[in-house]
């Protein structure tokens, strides 16, 4: 019986979460293999229970009742991005996963932009179709945050989404008129760091086109929100946006004194943060409480966010013969072997009229990279199939040390694609080869897990795990 690659990837992760919280891991209450069975079971059931008025997008990470809102939808796109525009909050959540202290320069993806033009000129340049204003809390410095929503809308027109978030507490009938004058499409409320009061969310009911109310979910607050879901929707709240609780360093000696399991992952997160939100999405359709509900799960966010944003910054440093897989990364195929049988292949590739840029040989003839289209071209006789994987990275600053592409957003600002190597020549075995066909020219019927099993190790650069989170 084969072993799945994802299940592989335990250990890996195990080793990861002990590095990142030293001895601290060893006092949190992580789920045991029974609760892991028995939470599972429930999930299972409070899904199976949804029926048919729950949807599941992106491969089961993102549960949903009814439609998502426009911000959200452009996110499960991978066309959005999101700007810090401070580092400084005026409330105190437990939950909040860093530091909030600082006044500190608009960033996207780690990248400052001090000026609103050139943030509005990168917004174009690679073509997003919304962003989000974020913080710290943005109404700490709104007349920054006013100033870059202003030069956006300018910039890119009626066509983009721009949305705001917001803990609600410092905002004011003035802050409302003039958001809407600028052309703010959505505002979006934590009521939980606000005491569930939804009094600002009704106020910017009817002045905003889209109000949402986006929180995480605290698995002790479960009966406050359930109260207020038929309120939220009485008082036209758009969508409801419902997160999972995640452990950091800088949160974790306020969550580990709570009740709560946490699970392991790519980030540690809590348990009963997700059963939660899956009930409260049950309690509103029994209730025939007619509000969108969406479950943003943390396995969505790291995955689809992530592989977004690498695959929007890779076309700008493709070379003809690579391709992007469903993850994000830069996939090199190359066929190595006798310079006679490589230099044959190159012939044959000519006489069906292939792109020409879509292959290249090596000087000594023993190599051939060429595009996953040309796959039906390859005779794979006596020769071995190799690929590599890199990902590429945005950057400010060119680091020297990976080669790069430079991206001139207007004449006053450049930023940088570096190309970072991750798997180099890697040779493909029998199994390994026919699964990556299956991906690349068309798939083939294979048992479940089956395709997971074959590509082995390579399977985190070609595709997302689907589902929720494992529990364990």
């Amino acid at each position: 019986m084969h072993t799945s690659p994802f299940i592989n990837q335990r250990q890996r992760i195990l080793e990861a979460n002990a590095a990142e919280y030293g001895p601290l891991a060893q006092e949190l209450h992580w789920v045991s293999a029974s609760h892991a069975r028995e939470a599972e079971a429930e999930r299972t059931h409070r899904l199976s229970a949804l029926g048919n008025n729950i949807k599941v997008a992106h491969e089961g990470t993102k549960p949903h009742l009814g439609p998502l809102a426009t911000g959200c939808h452009i996110c499960s796109q991978g066309e959005w991005s999101c700007l810090f525009i401070n580092g400084k909050c005026n409330c105190r959540c437990f939950y909040c996963p860093t530091v909030q202290d600082e006044i500190s320069v608009p960033t996207t993806n780690r990248i400052p932009f001090a000026k609103a033009r050139d943030y509005a000129d990168y917004i174009r340049h690679f073509d997003f179709k919304g962003v989000s204003i974020s913080g710290g809390e943005p109404l700490l410095t709104f007349d920054s945050t006013l100033r870059y929503i202003e030069t956006v809308r300018r910039r890119q027109g009626d066509a983009l989404h721009i949305w705001l978030y917001t803990n609600g507490t410092l905002l004011t009938a003035e802050h409302l008129i003039r958001l809407e004058s600028a052309g703010l499409n959505e505002i979006r409320f934590d009521i939980s760091a606000a005491d569930y009061d939804l009094k600002k969310v009704e106020m910017a009911v009817g002045r905003i086109p889209c109000v949402t109310v986006e929180i995480p979910i605290i698995p002790e607050d479960r009966p406050r929100v359930a109260e207020l879901l038929s309120a939220m929707h009485d008082i036209g709240v758009s969508h409801l946006n419902l997160h999972q609780l995640r452990l950091t360093p800088y949160n974790s000696s306020r969550l580990k004194i709570r009740p709560y399991t946490f699970l392991h992952g790519e980030k540690v997160t809590v348990l009963e943060s997700e059963l939660t939100a899956l009930a409260l999405m049950q309690t509103a359709v029994a209730q025939n409480i007619g509000l969108p509900i969406n479950y943003c799960s943390f396995v969505y966010k790291h995955h689809y966010q992530r592989a977004a944003n690498r695959r929007r910054s890779a076309r700008f440093i493709l070379k003809g013969p690579e391709s992007i897989t469903d993850s994000g990364y830069i996939r090199a195929l190359a066929l190595t072997g006798p310079a006679e049988r490589i230099g044959r292949q190159a012939e044959d590739l000519s006489r069906h009229n292939a792109d020409p840029q879509l292959w290249s040989i090596s000087a000594q003839k023993d190599r051939l990279c060429f595009h996953e289209r040309l796959w039906p071209l390859i005779d794979f006789e006596g020769c071995e199939l190799m690929v590599s994987y890199s990902e590429a990275l945005l950057r400010p600053l060119i680091s020297y040390q990976r080669a790069f592409k430079e991206i001139r957003i207007n004449t006053g600002r450049t930023l940088y694609v570096e190309k970072q190597p991750l798997s180099i020549n890697r040779r493909l075995n029998d199994a390994q080869k026919s699964a990556l066909a299956n991906l690349v020219i068309g798939p083939a019927p294979s048992e479940p897990g089956r395709k997971e099993q074959e590509l082995g190790e390579i399977i985190e650069y070609e595709l997302i795990r689907p589902g929720l989170q494992e529990y364990f």
